[in-house]
């Protein structure tokens, strides 16, 4: 069975340092991630305050752009998938794709 932090893409939500600022309830660590994710997305809406996130694919806080805007997110939930992982589109979609070049472990988690 998946772990229920590995989000639609892949990603681990675990390591992620919007869930640890979450958890942790760590406001340095939701500065530092707010100015990193703001720089490397061109986002300045991106602010400490919407650095709260329990990940992807669990009950509680969600970060803005995973659950209202990201295109993973909505094709997995509007097919019925837990991940891309069910998806037998998976080895030709460009969308998640953008994800393993960046994150080559991703994928390893879908499988």
């Amino acid at each position: 069975m998946m772990k229920q932090l590995i989000a639609c893409c892949g990603l681990d939500c675990e390591n992620c340092d919007a869930r640890i600022a979450t958890v942790r309830d760590d406001n340095e660590l939701r500065e530092k991630t707010a100015q990193k994710w703001s720089i490397m997305n061109n986002a300045p809406e991106i602010t400490p305050a919407t650095i709260n996130c329990m990940g992807c694919r669990t009950d509680g806080a969600k970060f803005a752009y995973c659950n209202d805007y990201c295109p993973i997110r909505k094709c997995v939930n509007e097919k019925g998938y837990n991940t891309c992982g069910d998806c037998k589109e998976l080895d030709d979609c460009q969308i998640v794709g953008a994800i393993f070049q960046h994150a080559p472990d991703a994928k390893e988690n879908l499988l």
